[in-house]
């Protein structure tokens, strides 16, 4: 588990492959949206096409706002409560 990203409004935690737990077969990452109080946990394609993505945009020297907006289009899919974090 590693915190790859924090803002003031979004997190991202990254978990390396683990190949005795088929969730984390391929590694996923975890996105908190902390204005909102939820989170969601990606695994499988959607990890790795969250991981090229970030990658494109990483090579542009973005700014946390332009991350912050990247990471927002995540918000709909965004539906597990965060309770504690």
């Amino acid at each position: 588990m590693n915190l790859i990203y924090n803002s003031e409004q979004y997190s991202v935690v990254e978990f390396g492959p683990d190949r005795e737990l088929e969730a984390l077969r391929f590694g996923g990452y975890e996105i908190v949206d902390k204005g909102g109080k939820r989170e969601i946990f990606i695994a499988g394609a959607l990890a790795q096409s969250f991981r090229r993505d970030v990658n494109k945009l990483i090579a542009n020297e973005p700014t946390m706002e332009e991350i912050d907006e990247f990471l927002g289009s995540y918000d709909l899919l965004m539906s597990q409560p965060v309770l504690l974090h």
